[in-house]
């Protein structure tokens, strides 16, 4: 992952300066703001963040499911924001989704052999019995029956239908996916199932993909890269071991405090925000997480904090990240001696 405003040559994808804003009757929602990040070939980037904090937004808008409001989405060297309808049909085999809820994305009226074949013939991959093959391939890759092509989704458990949905995705044979809260909608045990059949899937096709999440826990699993999104900006991002070895930003330490402990007899401390996420229709000014940021001070509502690097791939956007960096070193020590 590179800092950089310039695209990476080592990313499918790279996002700058991302901008959504939606006119209401009540003003201008600014859902994302100077948004950029790469999505490294071959690996999974994660972004992640509360409800309401752009997540989604911008796994749309990247696909143009959304239009954005500005900003540039370089995919194998090829700006998505400004192609046609005509032209943009033809990348929509390379760029898929998996969306968040298993149930009401998959139409009840059709058979599930229907709704896999659907991209298959609208891309005119295979026909007769080619199709049915690559059908029943399909389902079997993602732990299901051929015969359950005849079925229609209320016949399957909410794990069974996101399998459906994953094979859906991947029917086109796409580069990259964008998996949009795939496993919140599903009990804790079938989440882990589909985590894993998602890791599988990835390492076996060498895809390419991006995982939107509010759970760390989840990221940490699966993902390669992180980007955590308050209220449209991004406020730190960074490789996922280094990231969660090393939260420099505020926000990112209050998301890993609530990610649980595996060993029952470590301990770590929740931080509790304050008050709720505000609203991007009146945002605060300088950085908007200062409302609820436990170390804010007069700056802090001042100036927007640009993203400063503390690694090589690790940046923050924190304009006393590094005045806090050393005093959780300090306090380190001191618990040390």
């Amino acid at each position: 992952m590179t800092n950089a405003s310039e695209p990476n040559d080592g990313a499918l994808l790279s996002v700058r300066n991302l901008e959504k804003q939606f006119p209401t009757s009540s003003g201008t929602v600014r859902a994302l703001s100077d948004v950029s990040f790469d999505v490294r070939r071959g690996c999974i980037l994660g972004i992640v963040g509360e409800s309401g904090s752009g997540k989604t937004t911008a796994g749309r808008c990247i696909l143009r499911l959304i239009e954005p409001s500005g900003g540039e989405a370089i995919f194998d060297g090829v700006d998505l924001f400004k192609l046609s309808e005509k032209e943009l049909r033809a990348y929509r085999r390379r760029l898929q989704i998996i969306f968040q809820d298993p149930y009401s994305s998959l139409n009840p009226r059709m058979r599930v052999g229907d709704i896999i074949g659907e991209a298959i013939d609208t891309h005119r991959l295979a026909r007769g019995a080619a199709r049915e093959e690559r059908i029943a391939q399909l389902l079997g890759r993602v732990g299901l029956r051929p015969e359950h092509a005849r079925r229609y989704p209320h016949e399957f458990s909410g794990g069974q239908r996101q399998r459906i949905g994953i094979a859906r995705a991947l029917a086109v044979e796409p580069e990259l996916i964008i998996a949009d809260e795939p496993v919140s909608a599903l009990d804790v045990s079938v989440q882990a199932q589909v985590l894993n059949l998602m890791q599988e899937l990835q390492q076996q096709l060498g895809l390419t993909m991006v995982f939107i999440s509010h759970d760390l826990s989840v990221v940490e699993y699966l993902c390669d890269d992180i980007v955590v999104l308050y209220l449209g900006r991004i406020m730190e991002m960074g490789p996922a071991q280094e990231v969660y070895a090393n939260p420099r930003h505020p926000y990112t330490q209050v998301l890993l405090s609530a990610v649980p402990v595996a060993d029952p007899r470590a301990k770590r401390d929740r931080i509790i925000l304050k008050g709720d996420i505000p609203s991007p229709l009146n945002p605060p000014s300088g950085c908007v997480f200062r409302t609820r940021c436990p170390y804010a001070v007069q700056a802090c509502a001042e100036i927007v904090p640009p993203r400063e690097d503390v690694s090589r791939d690790h940046s923050v956007a924190c304009i006393r990240q590094a005045e806090l960096a050393g005093q959780r070193e300090f306090e380190n020590q001191e618990n040390l001696l």
